[in-house]
């Protein structure tokens, strides 16, 4: 009876203890929260907070938990999480190269995954130039010597080039890449800028790096002061224009300033860069691309290029936030489940995955795979639900990698106009677990200010 009532003791304490850790947690968050809604940043904004113990899934904190917000790039970690368990840590994008017979000759088949790290310049094997070589022996191997030209297979993707709710003025630049059926050195190019000396001054265009199939710049850009910074744009083409269109400023006095944007027909670029790279082995006579939406059953197939395993991809995709790879894993999602590669048809996949593990569909509004639409909205209360679950699934080390480390905290940022947020996990000093979503929309003032006042609410976590 004595053990019995010394173990129950015990067990008391312990108890006793962690329920005053976590009401100390608790009541520090909700006065650094108190503090951080009445700052004048927050005047005319929303703000979520979610908190639970990572081991129990018991709420530490809430405010706003279910109410959709938007969301920037921490978006990416639901994408993340749901291409890992529908497609697999190993699984692997494969484009395959085969001949077929036309009516004017033998062509170059394409019959493509929507591979978004096809000479990608993140891995060695991935390069543009060990692509190439690759597939240049392959067709030596085979014998070829003459086609007519290249054929790409669209059919499981479409004409989908990039998701509804992504505004114009992002389209143009680097991060503004939709994924599609064939993706070329990730839908990315570098533009070499030449600035005057003078304020007002004309910036003209140096090069493009690689060098642009049938894309021209022009640039209506002008010189700002020295130490302005990059404050260009680019456009696609509009309004029966034939080229991107730079506009904005750079700073004066510049030689070889880069901006990056993105590639206009990534098909084009990628087969035209083939057909260039293959010559002195076999002889094209004709540099137009053809693209079918019917598949070709009767080809003589050559090679098949492999893409890092999907681990490796979602690693560059939280850690470096390259939205065209979260566009290309909506839409292989979609692909897998739905048969088709859209993004309406991605995102139904996500919603279907979540809602039979608990989360619920409307608190998953999406637009996109990577959380650059303005429109997506998420709740918090989400975004802790779908890392809980992470947490306990065999691809979890593989995930918890690819997230950044910000404020010695391993988590995602997200930002666009107006929208700041972080989602991930912590662990405090005391050994307790703990994740979290923070999300804060339509803010004033500098961004950088506001996230210094989200790093001192967050700092209640370690």
């Amino acid at each position: 009876m004595r053990f019995f009532s010394m173990r129950f003791l015990i067990l008391l304490w312990f108890t006793l203890g962690w329920m005053t850790a976590q009401g100390q947690l608790s009541s520090r968050l909700s006065a650094a929260m108190e503090t951080f809604n009445t700052d004048a940043q927050l005047k005319y904004a929303l703000s979520s907070l979610y908190v639970i113990e990572a081991e129990t899934g018991k709420a530490v904190f809430d405010q706003n938990s279910n109410i959709g917000m938007a969301t920037a790039s921490t978006e990416k970690i639901v994408t993340a999480a749901t291409a890992f368990d529908v497609l697999g840590k190993e699984y692997r994008y494969e484009t395959r190269f085969g001949i077929i017979n036309t009516p004017r000759g033998k062509s170059l088949y394409v019959d493509p995954s929507g591979d978004p790290t096809l000479a990608s310049w993140r891995w060695e094997e991935t390069k543009d130039i060990a692509f190439l070589a690759r597939l240049k022996a392959a067709i030596k191997e085979a014998g070829i010597k003459e086609l007519n030209s290249i054929v790409i297979y669209t059919g499981n993707w479409g004409a989908e080039t990039i998701p509804d709710g992504w505004i114009w003025q992002d389209l143009g630049n680097y991060y503004g890449a939709g994924a599609q059926a064939v993706n070329w050195r990730e839908n990315q190019f570098d533009l070499v800028l030449k600035s005057g000396a003078a304020l007002g001054s004309a910036v003209s265009v140096v090069k493009t790096i690689p060098h642009l199939y049938d894309y021209p710049i022009t640039s209506l850009a002008t010189a700002a002061e020295k130490n302005s910074g990059d404050n260009s744009i680019l456009y696609y083409p509009s309004m029966g224009r034939k080229t991107g269109v730079l506009t904005g400023t750079i700073p004066a006095g510049q030689t070889s300033f880069v901006v990056s944007g993105s590639i206009y027909d990534p098909a084009n670029q990628f087969a035209k860069t083939v057909i260039n790279s293959l010559k002195g082995v076999v002889r094209f006579s004709n540099d137009k691309v053809a693209t079918t939406d019917k598949e070709v059953k009767d080809v003589k197939w050559v090679y098949t290029n492999s893409s890092p395993e999907l681990s490796k991809i979602i690693y560059w995709f939280l850690r470096k936030s390259i939205n065209l790879y979260g566009e290309a894993l909506l839409r292989t999602v979609g692909l897998k489940e739905k048969g088709m590669a859209t993004t309406d048809n991605g995102i139904a996949a996500i919603q279907e995955h979540w809602k039979t593990r608990g989360v619920a569909p409307d608190a998953l509004h999406l637009y996109d795979g990577s959380g650059l639409s303005p429109q997506n909205r998420i709740t918090t209360g989400a975004q802790v639900a779908i890392l809980k679950y992470a947490r306990q699934q065999s691809w979890f080390v593989d995930y918890y990698e690819g997230f950044p480390l910000y404020n010695d905290m391993k988590m995602k940022s997200g930002t666009i106009n107006r929208v700041k947020g972080f989602s991930g996990y912590q662990k405090a000093k005391d050994g307790k677990e703990y994740i979290f979503s923070f999300l804060v929309n339509n803010y004033n003032g500098s961004a950088l200010s506001l996230v210094r006042k989200m790093y001192k609410v967050l700092d209640e976590l370690k």
